[in-house]
């Protein structure tokens, strides 16, 4: 019931920088979680950032190795989900995927989410 399309990929040298969208459509609401994972060539899929509207504000986590880099944000009246990514790494190489989920808050665990979408390829050469 939930669709969700990410864009923005590329190839980027060591510290530059590239925004990452994902449209959702479907039966989404406002408080619905949403996330950012990643996933390197040969290793497990990982939690990067998640938004989710609690008590009525919306409320970020990163992954340490992100965070003062990369920032989460949406647009609800959009449907779209941003992921700003600064002073890119070659270690920040990996397929991006765009998450979602029905439950109630944020989570790094993959399990959690209900909706993928296929991902976008970011590759940051050194």
């Amino acid at each position: 019931q939930v669709q969700l399309v990410e864009s923005g990929g590329g190839l980027v040298q060591a510290g530059g920088s590239l925004r990452l969208s994902c449209v959702a459509s479907g039966r989404t609401t406002t408080t619905t979680p949403m996330a950012w994972f990643r996933q390197a060539l040969g290793k497990e899929r990982e939690f990067v950032a998640g938004v989710a509207r609690i008590l009525g504000i919306e409320s970020t986590t990163y992954t340490d190795s992100v965070k003062g880099r990369f920032t989460i944000s949406r647009d609800i009246g959009k449907n779209t989900m941003y992921l700003e990514m600064n002073s890119l790494k070659p270690e920040d190489t990996a397929v991006y995927y765009c998450a979602a989920a029905t439950r109630y808050g944020t989570s790094r665990t993959a399990d959690y989410y209900d909706y993928w979408g296929q991902g976008t390829q970011v590759t940051v050469s050194s």
